[in-house]
């Protein structure tokens, strides 16, 4: 065996822990996401971290936090005892091929007729349904796409809602109605339309206009997330499946953040009274561990893209490979077996009534929070107590959330910001966190509200050289920034 050519780093420096630190920042700011890690390492949240327990992290200097981070992606916390025993067993057992590409798979077949099958516990009608695998969400609602345009191939309207979020690749990026992602990517698919959410009169109003047979879609959160937990009025999700029910107009709920638990319900828009005709999943399918997608499709429109000499019009490489399927597999089983979806909706409940207790103690600091399940949001008041103008608003705005992650940070606490609501920060515990580490949670974050009863003192308690660093960081390449209440 021949040695690594000099300066390679082998897979037993990062396995015993040889990179410092210092050397995980300098390779990421040289070869990486310069821009990204440089903000991140200003604000002192660029780690690297490194698991304690599946729901705390530690950095280098050994300070511990609890991770309400991670987008949602993370059901069961940092590499879950359940799923990496799984991993190793599947590693020393498994027998079926990797890839499956050309040929069924034992593993795909059964992730696929589990979801079906859960998916039709809830909603009957999708008892036929067929499902195609992917690597993310965005991906997922790429593949959702092209099956509504596949059963409409006449019409060449998409309709998504104001500030939701389907992903970054083109055509979900093209359904994401946010100017800092879109703008240098213009001209992207044509056709996308944007309506108010929580607005069914204007939906209607927006499909009369268009005319409904020229609709190929509407695409739809059930709640959402990077929009800083927007939950719609009783009503308008089940009102929104039979307008388009009543035109012949296909619905894409993306669960990719809401479904299999997070919101305390195995489908958010089935709990909300819609029916949707194609559905996609991600985030916690894959366990925290590997990145599975899925678009789960009523038979008919399915076939209509990929029946017969058609079959490989949609394909994916690594799409329904046999590590995704079994960590998807067994990561379904867990939720199943723990009743997940359920734990999350009582441990939600909890969190969210310490946050309103939170929020009327210091509404100085906090101007909303929210939730559903263990998907939590907390709006913050804007730092400086005058009215800006246009783009110096959105500075102001986004400035607040990322100082009040920063001082949560120095709390212990690892959150998420909401982009698409800049005052809004998220918390996005794993479903199974222990009851105790999630008061530790929320008296965390009561306890940073204390030492922060202000909006202002996430300026005031700011070192004058991190702002003086992050001020010039946001001036050297500047956004057009989108209009936001939040």
């Amino acid at each position: 065996m021949c040695a690594l050519p000099p300066g390679f780093i082998s897979t037993r420096d990062v396995l015993d822990e040889r990179l410092t630190g210092p050397d995980v920042r300098r390779l990421e700011l040289a070869h990486g996401n310069e821009e990204l890690l440089y903000g991140l390492d200003v604000l002192g949240l660029a780690g690297p971290f490194s698991r304690v327990t599946p729901w705390e992290l530690e950095d280098e200097r050994g300070v511990r936090r609890i991770n309400a981070s991670g987008y949602a992606a993370m059901p069961f916390g940092e590499m879950p005892p359940a799923i990496t025993a799984f991993m190793q067993e599947f590693l020393q057992k498994n027998r079926a091929m990797s890839l499956p590409q050309q040929s069924s798979g034992p593993w795909r077949a059964a992730l696929q007729a589990n979801l079906v099958r859960l998916l039709a516990r809830e909603l009957p009608s999708h008892a036929q349904s067929q499902v195609f695998f992917c690597s993310s969400g965005t991906e997922a609602i790429e593949g959702a796409l092209k099956f509504a345009k596949a059963w409409r191939p006449r019409a060449k309207f998409q309709i998504s809602f104001a500030s939701g979020y389907h992903g970054k690749t083109l055509g979900s990026l093209s359904l994401t109605p946010n100017p800092e992602y879109q703008d240098i990517f213009r001209p992207l698919i044509p056709g996308a339309l944007t309506s108010p959410y929580g607005d069914l009169d204007a939906l209607a109003a927006l499909i009369r206009r268009v005319g409904p047979d020229n609709v190929t879609c509407v695409v739809v959160e059930p709640i959402q997330g990077e929009g800083g937990v927007n939950i719609p009025p009783p009503g308008f999700l089940r009102g929104l499946g039979e307008l388009c029910r009543r035109h012949g107009i296909p619905v894409i709920a993306d669960e990719i953040q809401t479904g299999l638990g997070r919101t305390g319900h195995w489908f958010e828009s089935a709990a909300q009274g819609l029916d949707p005709d194609i559905i996609t999943l991600a985030k916690p399918l894959g366990g925290g561990m590997t990145a599975v997608g899925a678009t789960i499709v009523r038979a008919p429109i399915y076939k209509k893209m990929l029946g017969g000499l058609s079959s490989k019009r949609h394909s994916n490489t690594f799409g329904g490979g046999a590590l995704a399927m079994a960590v998807g597999l067994k990561s379904l089983e867990y939720l199943l077996e723990h009743n997940l979806p359920e734990r999350s909706r009582t441990l939600g409940a909890q969190g969210l009534a310490r946050l309103q207790a939170v929020q009327r103690r210091f509404p100085g600091l906090l101007e909303d929070v929210r939730g559903q399940g263990l998907l939590l949001a907390m709006q913050f008041r804007p730092m400086l107590g005058v009215p800006l103008p246009g783009a110096l608003k959105e500075i102001l705005f986004e400035a607040t959330a990322i100082l009040a992650l920063r001082e949560l940070h120095g709390a212990g606490v690892m959150a998420n910001l909401s982009l698409s609501s800049k005052r809004t920060v998220r918390l996005t515990p794993a479903l199974d966190m222990p009851q105790d580490v999630f008061v530790t949670l929320m008296d965390r974050v009561e306890a940073f509200a204390q030492t922060h009863p202000h909006a202002r003192d996430l300026l005031l308690k700011t070192p004058p050289q991190v702002t003086a660093r992050l001020a010039s960081f946001a001036a050297r390449s500047p956004k057009k920034r989108t209009p936001s209440d939040g």
